[in-house]
């Protein structure tokens, strides 16, 4: 006798996502994409599987401000049943209008950034959710869009600062610390599930606690503090327990930055801080409204390398910005030259539609800031081969991010994922060994270039 069959299993609705913009964005994907799947949706890969299509958008520049309204347009082409969301979704043009809705009238709701709770409610109304949520497909350390060895680790969220370059505050709001408990477990889960390489971000990473008094928090039954230096200190002892690094982003040279060289010098965190200095020239700075502008950077720069000489220093510059003189253009090339940053990036200052810097007086001309930017680069590239060739002959320990019948590539602790270099490694003579992603390898460097170096793995 045979059963009756049993109904068909109802298809889960379909959600597309487009994600775009800085790590921080990543993580408010990552945060959407975990409460879609507690609640039963699944994602779709293309546009014509999809019951509707998420765009999270960047809005920082005029740049990500068109790849973001390029990407809204093809999805409404590809699809036609858009959410919004992200940075661009806060952002207002001159006459105060909503800038999506004015050049994509079509889509069906627009949110700003950190906003799960809105993009839910706008994808329930469009898209029902199913009856039951399936709690059990989602894994303890979320829904991650990174590769499974290495995840990003957002430990608050705006910014309490106002540089006149910047719109940032006003489209994510001041600053808003986690929880510590909150940002321990999520990094422990996140070990517990395999990454070796934890990412710590935020708007202003320094200023972590400073919303809540630096409020004590409980971390396995011991007070912690919600503060960057106590912070910091329990994600590296964490770390050391599961074999894995711990990196800083977003780092301004506060005076208690000082307190964390140590953990760098002892191992505890990778000895790599990301710290944005913008500029060199103290008037500059000033013009820029920048935090911190006060410090002597020289100096603090030489002070972290006498107590931790494989730090890596990772910064970002803009050239020709409002008001520069070309004297205060050479300051920031003398400036370079003596501190010999490791990791650098220079942006040509790029107006922005909103930030007071646009107001500034004796804007520099745009062939000319291109002209500074190209100077700062050619310069950096020659302090990068200087830097990078005394590695040639050492040993050092390399993350594996892709293998392939060549080897494979990774990053030392030097190299932040898809912002620095990369080392190109060749396999081991042994044939039972392979490289491996997300393997921690011992490779002697034999090259180096501006850039990147090559090594073979011990």
């Amino acid at each position: 006798m045979s059963n009756p069959s049993s109904p068909a299993t109802p298809a889960l609705p379909k959600v597309g996502f487009v994600s775009l913009g800085c790590p921080k964005a990543l993580v408010d994907s990552e945060q959407i994409l975990t409460q879609l799947r507690a609640e039963g949706y699944d994602t779709a890969k293309s546009y014509d599987g999809a019951d509707l299509v998420i765009v999270n958008t960047c809005g920082f520049i005029d740049a990500a401000v068109q790849e973001s309204l390029d990407a809204i347009g093809e999805a409404l082409n590809e699809n036609g049943k858009v959410i919004v969301t992200g940075c661009l979704g806060a952002k207002k043009d001159a006459d105060g209008d909503d800038i999506i809705q004015k050049i994509h009238p079509k889509v069906l709701e627009v949110t700003g950034p950190h906003a799960v709770g809105e993009v839910m409610q706008a994808v329930h109304k469009h898209l029902p959710k199913p009856h039951a949520p399936f709690i059990d497909l989602v894994p303890p350390q979320g829904v991650k869009l990174t590769p499974k060895h290495f995840a990003y680790l957002k430990i608050s969220e705006g910014c309490n600062h106002r540089c006149s370059f910047c719109i940032i505050p006003s489209m994510r709001g001041d600053l808003v610390s986690r929880p510590i408990a909150d940002v321990m477990l999520e990094a422990e889960n996140l070990f517990k599930a395999g990454v070796k390489e934890l990412l710590v971000i935020s708007q202003d990473t320094s200023a972590y606690g400073v919303d809540v008094k630096f409020r004590t928090g409980f971390w396995n039954g011991k007070p912690i503090k919600t503060h960057m230096t106590q912070l910091v200190g329990a994600l590296g002892e964490l770390a050391q327990q599961y074999g894995a690094w711990v990196r800083l982003h977003y780092v301004y040279p506060y005076p208690h930055v000082d307190q964390i060289i140590p953990l760098m010098a002892e191992g505890k965190i990778l000895p790599y801080l990301d710290v944005p200095l913008q500029h060199a020239h103290p008037d500059v700075l000033k013009r820029m409204k920048r935090p911190a502008n006060g410090e002597k950077n020289i100096e603090r720069i030489q002070a972290w390398r006498a107590l931790c000489p494989d730090i890596t220093i990772r910064s970002t510059f803009i050239a020709g910005f409002p008001g520069e003189t070309e004297a205060e253009f050479e300051y920031l090339l003398d400036f370079l030259k003596e501190a010999e940053i490791d990791r650098l990036g220079c942006f040509a200052y790029s107006p922005v539609e909103g930030a007071t810097a646009n107001e500034i007086a004796n804007p520099v001309p745009e062939e000319v800031r291109e002209e500074r930017r190209g100077r700062v680069m050619q310069l950096q590239e020659d302090i990068s081969k200087k830097r990078l060739q005394a590695k040639v002959g050492k040993t050092l320990r390399v993350l594996i991010d892709e293998v392939d019948r060549n080897g494979g590539t990774g990053r030392t602790y030097s190299d932040a994922p898809e912002i620095d270099g990369v080392v190109y490694v060749k396999p081991p003579f042994e044939p039972h060994r392979k490289l491996e992603v997300g393997q921690f390898v011992d490779v002697r460097i034999t090259a180096a270039d501006a850039h990147d170096l090559w090594g073979a793995a011990e």
